[in-house]
């Protein structure tokens, strides 16, 4: 289980620093054809904002499975470490119903609205379409493509949360 858990932790981390690497060569790009072209890219301006929100949410379940959250422990130090992994596990119930919450509501979010073209990326989604003949491509330039990501960083956090759970279920029974 520590093997699936540790996996989990290299592929969030890997995700949300992609994200975070990809925001910063779209904007340093961007500058630079800004000030020696004197012309950005149609899509530089609008992607590094919905990459940012998918890195924010695999950070999220990321910081979740590692514990590295922001949590008020003034209380929660007073007791046991028994009492208070018991107490966690609770939380990680919470957390993961919490999770699907999330999902269920970035879900509906991005159906009602996934239709609008997103403007900065609609005629990227369109060019890609045209010039590989996939016309499915034309999701690039949807805003529900990049919205879903509230969905996928609910479904990560459930997840994280019941991978949690158990890692604190192991914690517990051997103490």
């Amino acid at each position: 289980m520590q093997t699936l858990i540790n996996g989990a932790r290299r592929i969030l981390g890997f995700l949300a620093g992609l994200s975070m690497a990809l925001v910063f060569a779209i904007i340093f790009i961007n500058s630079l054809r800004r000030y020696l072209v004197g012309q950005s890219v149609p899509w530089g301006e609008e992607l590094p904002i919905y990459l940012t929100i998918y890195g924010v949410m695999f950070g999220l379940a990321l910081a979740y499975l590692n514990d590295n959250h922001i949590r008020f422990t003034i209380l929660v130090d007073m007791i046991s470490r028994k009492s208070r992994e018991t107490l966690y596990l609770f939380v990680d119930v919470i957390t993961f119903v919490s999770g699907l919450l999330l999902a269920y509501a970035g879900h509906s979010f991005a159906m009602k609205r996934g239709k609008l073209a997103a403007s900065g990326l609609k005629s990227t989604g369109n060019w890609l379409a045209q010039h590989t003949g996939i016309d499915a491509l034309v999701w690039v330039g949807k805003v529900g493509t990049w919205q879903y990501a509230i969905a996928i960083g609910g479904a990560l956090l459930a997840v994280a949360a019941v991978l949690k759970f158990i890692e604190r279920l192991g914690t517990l029974r051997s103490l």
